[in-house]
């Protein structure tokens, strides 16, 4: 027999309350049993992450849901749980982003406000630089130094092919900013660049077909990372896609170092950089700018007579110049274009 709607009461109905209305806890796990790791690939949505330092310690992570959208790159540390034994078709979960220490930063071109992170952590940039085929612009260098000084990072320029052309006068024009040199030709021994690496995160970076690739593949024999001849142009393919961390040869859990190889690039924008960022990398430069009036964009009369920088003196006062000429490339002189300039024109 059927109730009368006025025998029902309260107990006997019940409503399920709508999902915006769910009490939800803002307490998240704590994860105390996360192991640390470094992130060496990244490749759709998946991380592969190396545990403790230890190169045969590798994982593959997705990102917890907790961390949203919060970015993660090559170089990150990182904390992580779930399946850690790195067996085929298993899948850690990263839970926690460490601050960065270093960044290296760059926008598709100078008009572009989206900041790319190109690499986290990095405590060396090597910027690798061809004498010939396709030959040197010194436009895509001082873009990569502004970047580097501004982003925490040492700067080495890394000379390739030079056995196809002097490079003195190209090295010339860095010679006050107390930049380190050296050369890794396919035919130089490895002795120098070795001893620069070593014990370091070192980030290189460098235009498609200046050699980037075959260096790496000297320096980690087991990287075979892809290389390509340079086209008839003087434009190097894209051979490098994506950017991998590679421990350099040593102890099997501990390597030597680590080299980041990043995938060769045509421009290098600075849309998200100001004069201050450049001149914060050099504390001589840096407590001399106090001085400055407000809004001095350090590029010297006629624009700015009253710059800090001239007051300078001795080996201050030329890498004060030096500096100047570097913001004047990136601000005005030299535009992202200019920095990946055709064959035959003028980079700077």
């Amino acid at each position: 027999m059927s109730r009368r709607a006025d025998n029902y009461d309260e107990s006997d109905v019940r409503v399920r309350p709508g999902k915006g209305t769910r009490p939800r806890t803002k307490r998240r796990p704590a994860h105390d049993d996360a192991v640390e790791g470094m992130v060496v690939s990244k490749d759709r949505g998946r991380w592969g992450v190396v545990l403790g330092g230890d190169p045969s310690r590798r994982v593959v992570a997705m990102r917890a849901r907790e961390l949203g959208r919060t970015p993660i790159v090559v170089g990150d540390e990182v904390a992580v749980v779930g399946d850690l034994s790195g067996k085929p078709d298993t899948l850690a979960r990263i839970v926690r982003v460490a601050d960065r220490r270093t960044v290296l930063r760059r926008t598709a071109d100078d008009s572009d406000p989206y900041e790319r992170i190109v690499v986290a952590n990095a405590d060396q940039l090597l910027i690798v630089t061809a004498m010939a085929d396709p030959p040197p612009r010194t436009g895509f260098v001082e873009r990569a130094l502004a970047a580097a000084y501004a982003g925490g990072l040492e700067p080495i320029l890394c000379l390739t092919k030079s056995d196809l052309a002097d490079p003195t006068e190209f090295t010339a024009a860095f010679a006050d900013l107390d930049l380190p040199i050296v050369r890794a030709g396919r035919d130089d021994p490895l002795d120098e660049i070795l001893d620069v690496l070593r014990g370091h995160i070192t980030a290189l970076i460098g235009h498609s077909g200046v050699g980037k690739s075959t260096l790496v593949n000297r320096l980690v024999p087991q990287a075979d990372r892809a290389t390509g001849e340079v086209s008839g142009v003087g434009k190097g393919r894209h051979t490098s896609t994506q950017s991998v961390a590679l421990p350099l040869p040593g102890d099997d859990n501990a390597p030597l170092g680590w080299v980041i190889d990043t995938p060769g690039i045509r421009s290098f924008g600075l849309a998200h950089m100001g004069p201050d960022d450049i001149i914060a990398a050099f504390d001589d430069l840096r407590d001399a700018i106090e001085g400055c009036p407000r809004g001095c964009t350090h590029l010297g009369p006629p624009a700015d007579p009253e710059c800090a920088l001239d007051e300078l003196e001795g080996h201050s006062y030329r890498r004060g110049m030096a500096v100047r000429g570097l913001l004047a490339a990136v601000s005005g002189g030299t535009s992202a274009d200019d920095a990946a300039a055709e064959p035959g024109e003028s980079p700077s």
